[in-house]
């Protein structure tokens, strides 16, 4: 049973349609990336998961019942773009009390704040004040205090925004525990190689709308070229007119080549080898996500054309 289920969920203000009938489903345990520009709908879209707004129509489905913002909001932990910490309260007394509204016993909440304030290296900050923090810094407090009450879902809005590489990858792999000890991550961003690394799963929204969905190796399948890397240590001959594939780009130790409609890798090698020519790496080239994003967004025909895979 997925941990969550958006229905058809549409979401006016005025006359502007900020989310248009958008249905998508998250397993539980799932690394899901909701991705799209500025201004695509994703921010409501998240807002409608926390019960901050309700849809206009369409319903949302959590943990298999109707979602209910007033029960479920504490199985949710948000950590939105634009943070929420109070500038002049103390770190540990900040923690401490975000850690009771989500209904932790305040031994509990000290327990849990002491084992990943250890974790992180955050001893010495209880008694700092917000304000005194790096953006780095407080990116970390705020991470923590999303995941204190150990939510079913938890939805990361750019959580790797002004952190160090080190950092970074002490969040990362913090994300990839949270998912395998059965929280659900919805992780926003427009850092495509983020995605590509962390998701299993990613949806793209454009302009209210749902534009694609799939799992990445699905996507990267579809959006596909038939582009391919050949290294060989010559140049590859003149091609003749049996040749099954073009050359798009060629030098002494490698061209990228375009296998022709109807033929195979098998054959591009059967005609290198027909040609004598020395070849020691044959590689598929798959399209990134954010040339695949670059793509859709910019095109509409192709939006359309791929509204599901």
């Amino acid at each position: 049973m997925p941990l969550l289920e958006l229905q058809q969920l549409k979401k006016y203000f005025a006359s502007q349609k900020a989310v248009d009938d958008i249905s998508l489903t998250v397993e539980k345990g799932q690394i899901f990336g909701l991705l799209g520009p500025n201004g695509a709908g994703k921010t409501t879209l998240i807002r409608m998961i926390t019960g901050i707004f309700y849809p206009d129509e369409g319903q949302i489905i959590f943990d298999g019942k109707k979602f209910d913002p007033v029960k479920d909001v504490g199985y949710i932990g948000y950590m939105p773009e634009e943070r929420g910490l109070y500038k002049k309260m103390k770190i540990g007394e900040q923690a401490m009390y975000l850690a009771q509204l989500k209904g932790l016993s305040r031994s509990d909440a000290q327990a849990r704040i002491k084992e990943w304030f250890v974790k992180f290296e955050m001893e010495s900050w209880w008694n700092k004040k917000v304000e005194d923090l790096s953006k780095g810094m407080s990116q970390k407090l705020q991470f923590v205090t999303t995941i204190l009450h150990r939510p079913k879902l938890v939805i990361l809005d750019e959580p790797f925004s002004g952190l160090d590489p080190v950092n970074s990858n002490l969040i990362k792999d913090e994300i990839f525990k949270l998912a395998q000890n059965g929280s659900t991550i919805i992780f926003s961003t427009h850092r495509m190689e983020q995605v590509e690394e962390i998701c299993n799963h990613i949806v793209l929204v454009n302009k209210g709308k749902k534009i694609l969905d799939g799992t990445v190796t699905q996507v990267k399948q579809e959006f596909k070229e038939n582009l391919f890397r050949i290294g060989s240590s010559e140049v590859i001959p003149a091609l003749n007119g049996n040749a099954p594939f073009e050359i798009l780009n060629s030098g002494k130790a490698n061209a990228i080549v375009r296998i022709q409609e109807g033929k195979t890798p098998n054959d591009v090698l059967q005609y290198l080898i027909s040609q004598n020519v020395a070849i020691h790496s044959f590689q598929e080239i798959l399209p990134t996500l954010n040339d695949i994003f670059i793509r859709l967004v910019e095109s509409s025909p192709a939006a359309r054309q791929f509204q599901s895979i």
